[in-house]
């Protein structure tokens, strides 16, 4: 099974690519915004870019200041996001929203606008990750535990947050050997 996205609306639409043959045109209607628009099936320049981002390396943008993995669950595939530093705001993917890493998933629980991931170096050169809530409806948990209105709390290698339904993991920068 493959999924086209519906250029308005970015809803996702199914269909089975094998029943089709190479060349072949084909016209949908999304379900939620009643747009039609057509795909051609077949190999195009843009395949071999998205192969590559099929494949999900979790130590890929670890070097300078670590990434974040999604966890893949029955709202949405398993994904990676680089971090950088500053403040990382953390959301539900949607058109139209502005966040730094948007996370592709039909999970109601997760806001637009979740919480914020923040990034920095101390004063001895160790980079700090500090998470807070950003007043969500549902709340942000570190191992369990809700964070409060104004709770920051420091995370390191391989903790645990959950945004609504769907759960994350920090994966550090890699320090350098002396």
């Amino acid at each position: 099974m493959k999924r086209v996205r519906c250029p308005k609306c970015d809803n996702y639409i199914q269909f089975d690519e094998t029943r089709y043959e190479e060349g072949q045109s084909l016209v949908f209607l999304c379900d939620n915004c009643h747009k039609q628009f057509g795909i051609r099936i077949g190999k195009s320049k843009l395949n071999a870019a998205n192969q590559k981002s099929e494949i999900i390396d979790e130590t890929e943008g670890t070097r300078k200041f670590g990434n974040i993995v999604v966890i893949e669950n029955v709202f949405g595939f398993k994904q990676v996001f680089p971090l950088h530093e500053g403040d990382n705001l953390i959301g539900r993917r949607s058109k139209g929203t502005d966040v730094d890493i948007a996370i592709e998933t039909n999970d109601p629980s997760m806001d637009r606008r979740h919480c914020i991931l923040n990034v920095k170096r101390n004063k001895q050169g160790k980079i700090i990750y500090t998470l807070r809530d950003n007043d969500s409806i549902t709340g942000t948990f570190l191992m369990n535990e809700i964070l409060g209105p104004k709770d920051q709390v420091r995370l390191e290698e391989g903790d645990i947050f959950t945004l609504g339904a769907t759960t994350l993991i920090l994966r550090t920068a890699e320090t350098s050997e002396e």
